[in-house]
This record gives C-alpha cells, structure tokens and sequence, in this order.
C-alpha cells in the first residue's frame, strides 16, 4: 500500500511520482484541501508559506510527518501535531546562500555598490578597495551552509573557522564566542531561529567584534538585535550585510534604510534558480526513507 503524500505543486507531483511506494497528490495552498487529505500520512508545505500550520495539520486525521522545503523550521517547531515527524531541507539551499554570502563579502570588500553610484552618475571613481583575499571569517553554525561558505571562501584565499553549537573536532563551541569574536575579519551568521538564537547577535556581540569587521547575516532576521546593529553602524566601527531583517519585510522609512556601510537584500539568498528542483530532490529522498520505514536525515529534534 502507497504513502499519501500532499504537495503544494506540480514539481512535487513529479519529483514524487519517481518514489516507490509513495502516491503525490496535489494540493492548493489556501483552497479546501482535497478528498485524499484524510488517509494523507505525509504533508510537504509550500516553501516560505504565510498560512498558519496549524490549521492545515487539524484537517489531517492520518498525519505522520511533515516534510518541509525549507532548512529553517522556526515556524513549525511547537506547531506540529505530538508524535508527527517534522523534517527540514537541510542541504537543498545551502549552496545558493553560502554563494550569496561570499558575493555579500566581495560587494563590501570592492566596493561595488560605491561604483554602481559612479555608473549611475556617470562619474569615473577611480579608487582602491580592500580584498576578500586573507580575510579570516568567524563562522557562526556548522551545518551544512556553513561548511558550504566555507569551501566556497577557501578559493579566494580566505580562511574560515566554524562554531557549533557544541565543541567537536574542527569546531569551536558556541561558548568561546566572547573570547573568538575580536579575531576575525568578518562574522557570517547561518544559525536556526531558536529561544537560543533568538537575539544571540546582541550590543555585548557586537562590541566584541573588531573595529572594522563586517557582520553578514543569512540566518534569520530576529537572530541579530537591529537596534544594537544599528548603533554599530552609524558609529562607523562595524559593516554589515543582510539579506534577513527584523523586522520584516523591512517597512518603508525604517532606518535600515539608510544606515551607513550596509548591503542589504530583500530575503533572497535561497531564491534563485533550480531551487525549487533542488528542494524536491532532497523531499524526494526524505520521504523515500519514511516510505521504507527509516528515520528521515533531517529529523528535527527536540533541541532543535
């Protein structure tokens, strides 16, 4: 007997019609959910969607498991239903923001966005930059976008040395930060949104950074305190780039806006080409494993 398994698209349909033993079926986020809902033991949600999940899940008498498109689960931990799997997309869109990161550097470090101004003026500004080249970045999440950045960074001749939660081989733990934080270029950020994380990038963060380093965010917006980030910038002591912002989406008139040594992009560092196929091929092995009665990879767990 097939797993019925609902997907919000038709590149669902198809990268789970591939599966043995599992059986897509459509559905239309926001619309009644279709007659198959009720023996459906497995939901994927629709990629950065905007419904509360807990409705959808109150009409799924059969639900074992929810698969998600996305690496973050922030949304969905304490919002799925007790003894329902929930698994994330760790591994589909950590190339795409680890890119996104090393491009947010290089902008900073060239200075491309001071030569657009030129361009658009049409002045010739002739000046010298700083390099990515020899920069030492801290960073801050050991997953898998974090060893993305770094194998992307190594190239331009950069070193990356990487924090976890906890210390293992290779890896220091979230505990040294105080004493980490002031020997390093730049931060990279590419940790969950948690009780933990939540505000961990705070004024007593940033001061311990050295003058002059920049702070790039990829995680989630609520990870960094603005108010703090802010006052570090209009200083002029620390550079920043985000492509996540608390809050957001980031109001007009907002000081962000205008906040000096700031690259700022409005959530798109996954969003990019072939990342929906991306997603699905990692979907497509998560729910493959649950078909043949394993433990999906990307399991969160309780300390998630």
């Amino acid at each position: 007997m097939s797993v019925t398994v609902l997907v919000p698209d038709e590149t669902g349909v198809r990268a789970l019609s591939r599966v043995e033993g599992v059986r897509p079926v459509r559905y239309e986020p926001g619309q009644p959910l279709p007659a198959e809902a009720a023996e459906a033991e497995v939901i994927v949600p629709r990629f950065l969607q905007t419904t509360d999940p807990g409705e959808v899940f109150a009409q799924l008498p059969a639900l074992k498991y929810v698969q998600l498109l996305s690496a973050g689960a922030e949304r969905f931990v304490g919002a799925v239903p007790e003894g329902v799997l929930l698994s994330t997309c760790r591994g589909a869109h950590g190339g795409s923001t680890a890119e996104w990161a090393i491009g947010a550097l290089l902008s900073i470090y060239r200075d491309f966005p001071a030569f657009e101004r030129a361009r658009q003026e049409g002045r010739w500004d002739f000046h010298a930059t700083d390099t990515l080249q020899d920069k030492k970045v801290l960073v801050v999440g050991a997953g898998d976008l974090g060893e993305q950045f770094r194998r992307r960074l190594e190239p331009f001749d950069a070193t990356a040395t990487m924090v976890g939660r906890t210390a293992r081989p290779g890896v220091h733990g979230v505990d040294e930060l105080p004493e980490l934080l002031g020997g390093f270029d730049a931060v990279l950020v590419v940790v969950p949104l948690t009780e933990r994380t939540t505000g961990l990038v705070d004024a007593a963060f940033l001061a311990r950074m050295r003058d002059g380093a920049v702070l790039v965010n990829a995680a989630r917006g609520p990870v960094v305190d603005t108010d703090a980030l802010l006052a570090e910038l209009r200083s002029g002591r620390l550079r920043a780039a985000l492509d996540v912002t608390e809050p957001e989406p980031l109001p007009e008139g907002h000081p962000l806006w205008t906040a000096p040594g700031l690259f700022i992009t409005p959530h798109v560092a996954g969003s990019c080409t072939g990342h929906t196929e991306r997603a699905y091929a990692v979907v497509a092995a998560e729910v493959a494993r649950y078909a043949r009665g394993e433990r999906p990879v990307n399991a969160v767990t309780g300390d998630y």
